[in-house]
């Protein structure tokens, strides 16, 4: 018998039972629209945290720096060692950061300030919609001036806020010089929620030192070089290397990339337990339909059919099963990627491989599952199968 004979007989025992066929299939279809939707959905998170990451820069080293009473590394002295090694540095940017009320009128909110110098926005590739950054100049003179993210604007000055108006920072008038163009819908703790003065401003404010710095390498190659540099100058200051930390984003995002792809994994291994289950109902289905039809398998092998044709037969009907529900398992998965990554602002949709492996397991476990009723059917006696009721 041929496999397109087998196939049709696998197709017709299918409808004859639309039912029991449909609730076979429906393990088979939760389990691959689980294992895509899961897969598809981290994907779009990876995908988030990544451009997250990439807008940060990942040509950027952070320094962080524990300053003693007789080892400290001087901002000036930093700046000079940035400008030696201008053909791998592009910049460098103190940063101080504090918490601090915030007063315009009668509004008042509590927020992050962050002291920054005046390369702080070519590095982080930083855009106004109105007004101007820090500079130099501000930064020498510790100029009351900041420049201010749309949260503040909505939150503190009702929507509209314009440069020349003047805010109080911890009790200090502040003169609005900028502000940031809108990046993250004006969320709270987001891009948009934040206020710059001067690093110079910063430090007198919160009575510290300096003690963190972003730098920028020129291209993505050069960050190692710039490390090393970097590792160099502060050990040879600080002579303790626990004194001092040195961090890239592109070690940050290889790290972060990693934690996503595990938790991936994980989440498609915790689904793919579905599939196991699916795979037992279809042995279970299967081998009951095996007992129900014992005289039919009786029949054919007195007809002169062989035993690889019986046990092709529950194979191939097995594996029909596993495959349609696979298959419909994808289409609804593929919908609620995409259903579920747009309701959370996310650019998730099933990747290639994800579909393969979904329709591979699929197929396969309809094989696997199906073969040992199909064998059982197959070792039937033809004798003892007529006389089955």
């Amino acid at each position: 018998m041929s496999i397109l004979q087998t196939f049709k007989i696998a197709i017709k025992s299918i409808i004859g039972n639309k039912l029991r066929s449909f609730l076979t299939m429906l393990g088979m279809i939760i389990g691959v629209t689980s294992v895509i939707t899961l897969i598809g959905l981290m994907n779009g998170v990876t995908n988030y945290v990544l451009s997250t990451f990439s807008d940060m820069g990942t040509n950027m080293l952070t320094v962080s720096v524990t300053n003693t009473d007789t080892r400290f590394v001087k901002v000036d002295d930093v700046y000079a060692f940035v400008d030696k090694y201008s053909n791998v540095f592009e910049g460098v940017t103190p940063s101080v950061t504090s918490r601090y009320t915030l007063k315009y009128g009668t509004n008042s909110m509590t927020t992050t300030v962050t002291g920054v110098g005046e390369d702080y926005a070519d590095l982080n590739d930083f855009k106004l919609s109105s007004g101007r950054f820090i500079d130099y100049a501000d930064i020498k003179s510790r100029y009351k001036g900041c420049v201010i993210g749309t949260y503040i604007v909505n939150e503190l000055f009702d929507g509209s806020a314009k440069v020349g108006d003047t805010i109080r920072i911890n009790g200090e008038i502040y003169k609005v010089i900028g502000i940031k163009e809108e990046k993250a819908d004006s969320e709270e703790n987001s891009a948009d929620d934040c206020v710059y003065i001067p690093y110079s401003n910063a430090v007198r404010m919160g009575g510290t030192s300096i003690s963190n710095y972003s730098f920028a390498a020129v291209s993505d190659d050069k960050v190692d070089i710039c490390k090393t540099l970097l590792d160099n100058y502060l050990y040879n200051i600080m002579k303790d290397e626990d004194l001092y930390t040195i961090s890239t984003m592109a070690e940050l995002l290889e790290k972060v990339t990693e934690m996503t792809n595990m938790m991936g994994s994980i989440l498609g291994g915790i689904a793919g337990i579905s599939l196991l289950v699916a795979g037992i109902g279809i042995m279970n289905i299967m081998l009951v339909s095996v007992v129900e039809r014992t005289r039919e398998i009786g029949i054919r092998k007195s007809m002169g059919a062989k035993r690889k044709d019986i046990l092709l037969q529950f194979v191939i009907e097995a594996a029909t099963i596993s495959i349609l529900g696979g298959t419909v398992g994808i289409i609804l998965g593929w919908a609620a990627t995409t259903s579920i990554g747009n309701a959370f602002g996310l650019d998730a949709y099933p990747t290639i491989n994800s579909i393969i492996l979904a329709f591979g397991v699929s197929a396969g476990i309809g094989v696997g599952f199906g073969f040992m009723p199909a064998n059982k059917a197959a070792k039937l006696n033809p004798i003892d199968a007529l006389r089955s009721e």
